[in-house]
């Protein structure tokens, strides 16, 4: 027997992800059950799926699969090279190779046996598609759904951004366009002789055979009547020529080459909404009808293939289903309070709504995404559920005018290095070692109920399966995968292995069906007593991302739950099991550098937007909640603990503590807070700054002082998306609080006579990070 040698599990600091985008809280698994409960943080892995590595091969054929748990051949199999034979590490099940690997050797091995390929891609066209995951290569499909209800400015904004993406889509994407105001417009842009548009009403509930109906494409009007009695209105079956469906598809969406002029042409010719709107009332929009209406076209047309609803509001829906506040200008749109006291009447009806909508749109493959550009919410919170559940991209801004918007939007379309990389139709599968079960997966999305061996009793997330759908994902789509454990004492004995593996299939952006497969190995360690091999493979950042998608998705679903209470209890059962200390003694407590900076992390999300939603509307926490759902690590660490450069005349640009104490009058700082990035600059600089001095030959280092922050913030917002709010402000400015509101408050009110020389203080009540730290040892080291 030839065992291939193990590839090294060790993430490298310059690329955590490594070569198979897997982070898990623990890298050396504790035994039992029991003992992982006493571990704290819970056994999970995070997955970027699809993400890019220059590594990673594309094999032109389908993987081999073993023929009890269908786990594909990877390079941890065991290999009997003068049988041709080999054993799953899942099932040891002993499996035969086929003719076509009949030349393998211990010196010819196939790339599937590399111990560094542990990611393959599989490309599986036509002829080697894997049974298990068939697909269809067809165009990708985008429908705008454009609301009306704006003033002529935004409308204005988003025309031009619609006018920009029509131009840099591929020219055989299917497009499709339907407005919104009072009532829904879908326009039939294969009748370019004259603008003709099919309208419906925005007071009603729609069904889906409704639509069909009266936009031509339902059963009965193919027939020229109705149907015979006993059969349902069903999907219109689209005929296929040329890669490209036909008969009632080319109506509403054709190809981007053949539309882009009759399509400017109906944007030059939009108007804002006519409907009248009476004094002291909101606009009357239907935003649930629009969507409904998108959804039953798309479900007609194209069931089944790769299609995007681009959903662009500018304000509440105030009619129809979805309904997320009334007409009457005196009542406010609801707030956390009101969410908290039951007291917003529209808010359970339209979630329900949105979450049937997006059941529909996961049956039917398609993906909502959704731009929200309004001063006040638009019901991003009632639509997160049919947003999240297919995949789709969300931006929220303050006007279609503003960057975030405009360069966002414009990120979705482009092509090349920077492009998001858009897939389509996807779904993810986990296969694990026996004693391994999964309680659930926290990320973009479904699902599909397919039962195993694997499935635990108990529900994180999306759970009670093996298999999950991914109606859309791109390089940064993450997912978190919750492990428990199902042995007893003597199973799992400590320095053995266990196994994960990852397959997800999907459409790439050329139409091509691809299986990314991902086979991780790690080991059983013994942990009741605290092992060093436990400690050394926790990962700090990953357990503070997994605590933070947890704590936010019990505060959704659990009534009444306490999010700090239960984030300081679990801080308190870490630090007591792994801090090193004498019983009742605070000032004898140590903690590993392994684990030294995850108190500070779990200061931060205390006091993040995730968990206090004060001074945050619903639509935003939902906002935020969404994107720390779907980013990669780093990229969800920062949300929770921005970092922050300081940039001075007598040192390069250095990180600086995430403290008030790092203001300094001669110094500029670059925060990194994800959702905004912002430049602030000292006092003594700014006025500098104010005259002039940078534009004078003497005072060259001062201007490029000044430069350095912007192009480094340029850097962060250039690889980013949603692209963050740039913020440039000085010290004691009134925008100086996008950066006050992240510092840990060392320096407030109540102790400035204490500190020596300090620049700048904080006037708030929160205990300081000291604070913390003085009752987190007082709390974890009593008996």
């Amino acid at each position: 027997m030839a065992t291939p040698e193990m590839a090294g599990i060790q993430p490298t600091s310059t690329d955590p992800e490594g070569i198979d985008g897997v982070r898990m809280t623990w890298n050396s698994w504790p035994r039992t059950k029991v003992e992982a409960s006493k571990c704290v943080i819970p056994i999970s892995a995070s997955i970027s799926p699809i993400r890019s590595h220059p590594e990673i091969l594309t094999l032109p054929y389908a993987p081999l699969r073993c023929k009890t748990c269908v786990a594909a051949l990877n390079p941890f199999c065991r290999v009997d090279f003068t049988a041709r034979i080999w054993i799953c590490p899942f099932c040891f099940q002993r499996n035969h190779f086929p003719p076509h690997y009949s030349g393998i050797s211990e010196t010819n091995l196939p790339a599937e046996l590399y111990p560094q390929y542990t990611t393959l891609a599989y490309s599986l066209s036509g002829s080697n598609q894997d049974p298990q995951h068939q697909q269809q290569n067809v165009a990708p499909v985008f429908l705008f759904v454009l609301d009306t209800c704006m003033i002529e400015e935004e409308l204005g904004f988003v025309k031009s951004a619609l006018r920009r993406a029509i131009v840099s889509l591929p020219d055989n994407a299917l497009v499709g366009f339907i407005s919104f105001g009072t009532q829904v417009h879908v326009h039939e842009l294969g009748f370019s002789e004259m603008n003709k548009v099919y309208i419906f009403r925005g007071s009603k509930e729609i069904s889906k055979d409704q639509v069909l109906d009266q936009l031509g494409l339902g059963l009965s009007s193919r027939r020229g009547g109705p149907g015979p009695v006993g059969t349902a209105p069903g999907y219109l079956k689209p005929v296929v020529q040329n890669g490209l469906p036909g008969s009632g598809v080319n109506r509403f969406l054709l190809p981007a080459s053949e539309c882009e002029y009759s399509l400017n042409a109906l944007l030059d010719e939009l108007q804002t909404d006519q409907w009248p709107v009476q004094p002291g009332s909101r606009a009357l929009r239907c935003t649930g009808v629009a969507l409904s209406v998108a959804a039953g076209l798309l479900g007609a047309c194209l069931p089944g293939t790769g299609a995007r609803i681009i959903a662009l509001v500018g304000g509440p829906c105030t009619e129809g289903p979805g309904t997320i506040v009334s007409k009457d200008l005196s009542d406010p749109v609801r707030s956390h309070k009101d969410l908290d006291k039951d007291a917003a009447p529209f808010f359970q009806k339209a979630v329900k709504f949105y979450d049937n909508l997006g059941k529909q749109l996961v049956n039917q493959g398609h993906v909502l995404d959704l731009y929200a550009s309004a001063l006040d919410q638009v019901g991003v919170a009632e639509m997160k559920v049919a947003v999240e559940k297919t995949g789709g991209l969300v931006v929220l801004s303050e006007s279609f005018g503003h960057s975030v918007f405009k360069d966002s939007f414009k990120r979705l379309f482009e092509g090349g290095e920077k492009s998001l990389g858009l897939c389509f139709n996807g779904t993810f599968e986990v296969y694990c070692s026996k004693d391994i079960k999964i309680q659930g997966v926290i990320g973009p999305c479904t699902s599909l109920e397919k039962k195993g061996v694997a499935v635990a009793d108990t529900v994180i997330g999306q759970g009670n399966t093996v298999a999950w759908k991914l109606c859309s994902l791109d390089k940064n789509t993450n997912l978190t995968v919750f492990f428990d454990i199902s042995s007893g004492e003597r199973a799992n004995p400590p320095g053995s292995q266990l196994y994960l593996q990852f397959l997800t299939s999907y459409q790439s952006p050329d139409g091509q069906s691809m299986l990314r497969i991902t086979t991780v190995c790690r080991n059983w360690v013994e942990s009741v007593v605290v092992s060093e091999e436990l400690v050394q493979g926790f990962d700090q950042e990953t357990a503070a991302v997994v605590m933070a998608r947890l704590c936010s998705h019990k505060m959704e679903m659990e009534e009444g739950f306490d999010a700090t209470r239960w984030l300081d209890r679990n801080l308190i059962r870490l630090c007591s099991k792994f801090g090193d200390y004498r019983k009742d003694d605070p000032s004898s407590f140590t903690l590993n550098p392994c684990f030294s900076l995850f108190p500070q992390f779990m200061f931060n999300l205390r006091r993040s937007q995730f968990v206090q939603v004060f001074n945050n509307s619903p639509d935003e926490t939902a906002y935020f909640r969404m994107l720390l759902n779907r980013e990669n690590i780093t990229n969800a660490a920062v949300m929770i603990q921005p970092s922050l450069i300081s940039y001075s005349f007598n040192a390069p640009p250095t990180p600086a503590l995430l403290d008030v104490a790092s203001i300094a009058a001669d110094r500029i700082l670059l925060l990194d807070a994800y959702f905004s990035v912002v430049i602030f600059h000292g006092m003594t600089i700014a006025q500098w700054r104010n005259m002039g001095y940078q534009n004078q030959p003497e005072h060259q280092a001062f201007k490029e002082l000044l430069e350095a922050p912007n192009q480094d913030a340029q850097l962060i917002i250039h690889d980013r998306f949603p692209v963050p709010r740039l913020v440039v402000c000085d010290q004691h400015g009134s925008q100086a609080r996008f950066l006050l509101a992240k510092l840990n408050p060392s320096a407030t009110y109540n102790n400035v006579n204490e500190m020596a020389a300090v620049s700048d203080v904080i006037f708030t009540d929160d205990v300081s990070l000291q604070v913390f730290f003085e009752h987190l040892q007082r709390l974890a080291v009593q008996s």
